[in-house]
Order: C-alpha cells, then sequence, then structure tokens
C-alpha cells in the first residue's frame, strides 16, 4: 500500500501505470466511451464525452490504472491497412472511421 503526498502523486511517483485513450499505449478515442458506458460514467460523476470524446469539464481525466509493480508503459507502433480491418471489424466500426481515430498510428495513407 502506498501513502504518497500530493506532489509525489503529480509527479507520477506511484507504482504501476495509467494509460489513456488517445495517448500513445492507447490511441482510439472512442474506447472512452467503452469505459463511460461499463463505468456509468456520466451518471456517476456528471462528466460527459463531445463527439471527438474530449471530457467536459475540461479538467476530467480517466484511464486504465493498473499498480502491479512490473507494469511498463508502451507506445503502439505504426500499423498496417489490415490490422486497421481487423480492428474496425472486431469493433462494428467501417474501416474510414478507424482510420480517421487511429490517424496517428498509421503505416499508410488512407488517401
Amino acid at each position: 500500500e502506498e501513502n504518497l503526498k500530493s506532489e509525489e502523486l503529480l509527479s507520477e511517483n506511484y507504482q504501476g501505470i495509467r494509460p489513456a485513450s488517445g495517448y500513445p499505449a492507447c490511441p482510439d478515442h472512442t474506447e472512452k466511451a467503452e469505459l463511460f458506458t461499463l463505468l456509468n460514467a456520466e451518471t456517476n460523476t456528471g462528466i460527459t464525452l463531445t463527439e471527438t470524446f474530449a471530457m467536459n469539464p475540461a479538467s476530467s481525466v480517466s484511464g486504465l490504472y493498473f499498480a502491479h509493480p512490473a507494469a511498463k508503459y508502451f507506445v503502439l507502433g505504426k500499423i498496417c491497412r489490415d490490422q486497421v480491418e481487423d480492428y474496425a471489424r472486431r469493433k462494428g466500426m467501417n474501416v474510414k472511421t478507424a482510420e480517421k481515430w487511429l490517424a496517428p498510428v498509421l503505416n499508410y495513407d488512407p488517401e
């Protein structure tokens, strides 16, 4: 169990990681909608998502919290068209939409 001071928390001196949608390990912002649904976040917190998946109020944060001492951040590398097509199929979205949300990590020009 950790007992950290505010400064230590702000400096991220805690055990584990907090990857979040839209950041290098989880580039797809649409995953925030899944998280909000699972947690009933709007009802429980009053935080809402915009059509671009920004949170309102703007000072809100969300993420996945892993407190394991061996947890390490990672970056998703560039992905190819076949990976985007597979991802879109599994998410139930069309490829163009998947390309929009995954644009920073595409290894090709979606045209």
